[in-house]
C-alpha cells in the first residue's frame, strides 16, 4: 500500500493528505483493450478470464475533478458488459470521448478501470472545485454530465454528453483511487459502513429517478407496481420505494430463495417467474408474451384485486412484451435497461389502443442522488448489500452477478481494510438497529454459497 493509501486508511487529517505524495500508479480493477475479441465465437463469455486487476498509472486531475480513495464499491451489470465487450467494446466509448481533445484526451488507454459505485475520502480537489475539501467522506454519482451544455440545465439527464463513470469514461471506481467530477460528488451517509454506502448510488439513484420523480412513474399511494428481478439490485430499492411511498409491490423472482429475501424488504406479493411460465432469458414472441402476460396477470388481479399501475422494467427481452401487456390501461412501463437483451418485440395493439406509456430512464440527475442519498442518510432506506468480496476477487463478484446468482448488491472492499469501518454516526446507526440496515445480507451470503 502507498503512504497515501496508508494515511487515508489511518484517517489521516486533511492536512497530512495533502502534503502526502500521489503514487505514480495504483491497484485497480480493469480490462485490456488487446482483449476485445478474445470472446468471438464463444458462448460463455466468462468475465473472470477478462477482468484483470493490477496496477495502472494515476491520472492527473482536471480543474474541476477531484481524485477519491475508494474505500469500498459495488458491481453492477455495466461491469459485466464491459468484461463481456458487449453490446460493443466500450473502449469505443473511450474513443469517442478522447476526441473532444483537452483533459478528455486522458481516457483513451489501452486499458479501462471498471466499476460505477464508489464511496471514499478526497485526497485531491482541482483548482474550479468548490463546494468539496481534501477529507471529505463522499458517495459518487454514475452520471458524469457537462455543466456547459444548456439541456443540462433542463435536467442533467438530457445532455448528448453525458456519460457513466466507469463504463464510458476510464478511472472506475473498482480500484483503490478514481478520478471524478466534482458533480458526481454527494455526502457519505454518516451512519453506514463504507461497503454499505458504496453499494447505494447506481441502483438506488436509478430506481428512484424510474419510479419517484417527476421524470419518471410518479407513483402515488395505492399504486400497483410490478417489479421484474425484485430481488436484484435494482429491484431490491425499487420494493423499497413504493412501499415508502404507500405502494402495493409486486415482486417477480427467479427462486424460492430470492422470494424470501423479497419478502424480507416487505414486498406484498412475489411471484416465482416459472409460476408464469417465464423460465428464460431468452427472446420472448409477442404471442408467448400475451400468454405469459395473461397468467400474471390472473394471479396479481387474485391477489391484489386490479391490475399493475406502473411495471419497473429492466430486464428487456425476455419480459417487455409481458410488462406491454400486463400493464393496465392508461399505465407506464419505465425502463431503464435490458439486461436480457435490447431488441424488443411486442404487440403493439396493447400499447396504442389502452393509452398505454414507456417511459425510458438513465441512471440520475445530481438532484435527484441527492433527494434518494438523504431518505437514505435518514434510515428510510436500507442498503442493499448482499455478499462482500476483496478487490482482488473482482473477476468472481462479477462472475456471481453475469450469471444472476446474487441478490440484492455485491460490494467490493478497495481500501478499506475490513468491513465495518467508516461509521461517524454511530448513534443514528443505534437507533435505526443493525438488524434492520443490512436485510438481504443472510440471503445473499446463501445464495453465493450455492454457486
Amino acid at each position: 500500500m502507498d503512504l497515501l493509501s496508508e494515511a487515508v486508511v489511518a484517517g489521516a487529517a486533511p492536512a497530512e493528505l495533502e502534503r502526502t505524495r500521489l503514487p505514480d500508479d495504483y491497484v485497480a480493477a480493469h480490462i485490456r483493450a488487446e482483449d476485445a475479441g478474445m470472446f468471438t465465437g464463444v458462448s460463455d463469455k466468462d468475465v473472470r478470464k477478462s477482468l484483470r486487476v493490477g496496477r495502472v498509472p494515476m491520472p492527473e486531475p482536471a480543474p474541476d475533478e477531484v481524485l477519491v480513495a475508494v474505500m469500498a464499491s459495488a458491481i453492477n451489470y455495466n461491469t459485466v458488459w464491459s468484461a463481456m465487450f458487449e453490446p460493443v467494446p466500450t473502449f469505443r466509448f473511450l474513443e469517442q470521448y478522447a476526441r473532444q481533445g483537452g483533459w478528455a484526451g486522458r481516457h483513451d488507454l489501452p486499458h479501462q478501470v471498471v466499476g460505477s459505485d464508489g464511496a471514499g475520502v478526497v485526497v485531491r480537489a482541482g483548482s474550479g472545485v468548490r463546494h468539496w475539501r481534501v477529507g471529505d467522506h463522499v458517495v459518487i454519482s454514475p452520471a458524469q454530465v457537462d455543466d456547459q451544455e444548456p439541456a443540462s440545465h433542463a435536467d442533467a439527464m438530457l445532455g448528448s454528453e453525458q456519460r457513466a463513470w466507469g463504463f464510458e469514461t476510464n478511472f472506475g471506481g473498482l480500484a483503490h483511487y478514481t478520478l471524478v467530477r466534482a458533480s458526481q460528488l454527494i455526502p457519505k451517509p454518516a451512519h453506514l459502513t463504507w461497503e454499505e454506502a458504496a453499494c447505494n448510488t447506481l441502483c438506488a439513484g436509478t430506481a428512484y429517478r424510474m419510479l419517484v420523480s417527476d421524470r419518471g412513474a410518479r407513483i402515488k399511494q395505492g399504486d400497483v407496481v410490478l417489479i421484474w428481478g425484485a430481488a436484484g439490485g435494482l429491484g431490491s430499492y425499487a420494493v423499497q420505494f413504493v412501499r415508502n411511498g404507500g405502494g402495493i409491490a409486486v415482486g417477480v423472482v427467479g427462486s424460492p430463495e430470492k422470494a424470501r429475501a423479497v419478502e424480507a424488504l416487505g414486498c406484498d406479493l412475489v411471484i416465482d417467474r416459472r409460476e408464469i411460465g417465464l423460465d428464460g432469458d431468452g427472446d420472448t414472441t409477442p404471442e408467448r408474451a400475451i400468454e405469459i402476460g395473461k397468467r400474471l396477470g390472473r394471479i396479481v388481479r387474485a391477489e391484489v384485486g386490479e391490475d399493475p399501475h406502473v411495471v419497473f422494467e429492466h430486464v428487456g427481452q425476455a419480459t417487455f412484451g409481458v410488462s406491454v401487456f400486463v400493464v393496465r390501461r392508461g399505465g407506464a412501463v419505465v425502463t431503464c435497461g435490458s439486461s436480457t437483451g435490447h431488441l424488443h418485440r411486442f404487440d403493439n395493439r396493447y400499447l396504442w389502443m389502452k393509452l398505454k406509456r414507456v417511459i425510458g430512464s438513465h441512471v440520475a440527475n445530481l438532484q435527484e442522488q441527492w433527494e434518494c442519498n438523504r431518505l437514505i442518510a435518514m434510515g428510510r432506506i436500507m442498503p442493499a448489500l448482499s455478499a462482500l468480496y476483496p478487490l482482488s476477487e473482482v473477476p468472481e463478484a462479477a462472475r456471481l452477478v453475469q450469471r444472476n446468482r446474487h441478490i440484492g448488491k455485491v460490494g467490493v472492499l478497495c481500501l478499506a481494510p475490513g468491513p465495518g469501518l467508516g461509521v461517524t454516526d454511530p448513534a443514528l446507526r443505534d437507533r435505526i438497529g443493525e438488524d434492520r440496515l443490512n436485510p438481504l445480507l443472510p440471503f445473499g451470503q446463501a445464495q453465493a454459497s450455492i454457486d
